[in-house]
């Protein structure tokens, strides 16, 4: 069955790999979004019946939100609020993505100089999420070309700081906007995505008795109590992954939907000491049946109450938490799902339904704006964050192609 979004869609072939080409060129890594945001805005002025900017101040940090892994100032890095308005009756939708990219990869050559090779984009950003903000600039363009007049008002969220906890979308779930259905696109190969876990990252921090090596009787190695905190939060992590199995059949695919990660573990001054202070910074991830609340808080707990008198002493050991994000779930048949897995049919996509084992900015509207958020985009994950960071750009025209189809049968 032929498609006329995605025929029309064909057309946009070079305006698509140009304008990925040129978003690349932006190194908007966390910070430095400000002159990628503002050639977008540009972008967005050609398509949109609105397009402003939305700004990111200092007054985000109050926000209970707030994420910080990373420290950054504000000002002059807003968001991107574009809008294409219905007709009106009908239903609205809001698209979100976002254009800050992690840093370029041990051995990335050029990653901000786009290649484009065998109908394929390279460079960092390229499907995380640069194309998939490419995806939503073509399909505006592609409703205009078609001249589909939606009834309800299509409204694209175009973000800072994804990657570290979502703080642009904070701002966005504040600025006011509703819609009966909201579409986070990441590079999922076109598999729909309606649950998608949470995540939290911790900082923590145990203090031992420093001493000679030759000394043992009188040490308290802060760095093997560090692995003895590894230990405890591996068995919480074992313990809560096996009380959710059995109750979300999309997670449960997965041998590990929640994986614990202890990325970095720094201890000591000399070989031969018992370090005072050792710090160790991860993410556990969570599923439904927990709240971040919770897993913070029990997590503390675990260590408190691991039987070991030294970390129980609340002056041995700390923990704080970096970023925080509930899990989020629509039903598999939820009427948005059914119909964007039927649009991703009509551009030949098998149009699967699966459970995200990342987290990304869904949960904050879907939790807190309580609008049926779904996760869906071309590229694949598997090559994101990686120096093979890459998205051929005919996905990108599916992706537009079954949006288009979805946006006109949906916003009616």
């Amino acid at each position: 069955m032929s498609n006329p979004h995605l025929e029309a869609a064909s057309s946009l072939y070079d305006d698509a790999a140009a304008l990925l080409s040129d978003l690349i060129a932006f190194p908007s890594t966390v910070g430095n979004e400000g002159p990628a945001m503002r050639y977008m805005h540009e972008r967005m002025r050609e398509v949109a019946d609105e397009v402003e900017f939305v700004e990111v101040t200092e007054a985000i940090k109050d926000d209970p939100d707030y994420s910080y892994p990373v420290v950054t100032q504000y000002g002059d890095r807003p968001n991107v609020r574009a809008v294409r308005k219905g007709t009106g009756g009908g239903k609205s939708v809001i698209l979100n993505t976002h254009l800050d990219v992690v840093p370029p990869s041990s051995g990335h050559v050029d990653p901000f100089n786009a290649r484009h090779e065998d109908g394929i984009i390279y460079g960092r950003g390229a499907c995380d999420a640069k194309g998939q903000a490419t995806t939503i600039w073509l399909l505006f363009r592609l409703l205009d070309a078609l001249d589909i007049q939606l009834a309800g008002d299509l409204i694209a969220h175009i973000v800072i700081e994804e990657e570290i906890g979502g703080n642009g979308s904070v701002r966005m779930a504040r600025y006011g906007d509703t819609a009966d259905a909201c579409v986070v696109l990441e590079p999922t190969n076109f598999v729909l995505l309606p649950q998608v876990r949470g995540a939290v990252w911790f900082d923590a921090t145990v203090y031992g008795q420093a001493g000679h090596s030759g000394m043992p009787g009188g040490t308290v190695s802060a760095l093997l109590k560090a692995i003895d905190i590894v230990r405890i939060f591996t068995e919480y992590h074992d313990r809560i992954l096996a009380e959710s199995r059995g109750k979300y059949p999309l997670f449960d695919q997965f041998e590990n939907p929640m994986p614990l990660t202890v990325g970095q573990l720094e201890a000591g001054d000399w070989p031969a000491q018992a370090p005072r202070r050792a710090n160790l910074k991860g993410v556990l991830g969570l599923l439904p049946d927990r709240t971040k609340e919770q897993v913070m808080a029990e997590m503390e707990a675990a260590v408190r109450d691991s039987g070991d008198p030294w970390l129980a002493d609340e002056k041995n050991f700390e923990i704080e938490f970096t970023y925080r994000h509930d899990a989020n779930v629509i039903e598999p048949d939820h009427p948005l799902v059914l119909a964007l897995q039927d649009a991703a049919r009509t551009v030949g996509r098998d149009g699967d339904v699966s459970a995200m084992t990342a987290s990304c900015d869904a949960w904050l509207y879907n939790n807190q704006l309580e609008i049926p958020t779904v996760v869906f985009g071309p590229g694949t994950l598997g090559v994101a964050h990686s120096d093979r960071e890459q998205i051929p750009v005919q996905e990108m025209l599916d992706a537009a192609a079954a949006l288009a189809t979805f946006m006109d049968g949906f916003c009616r």
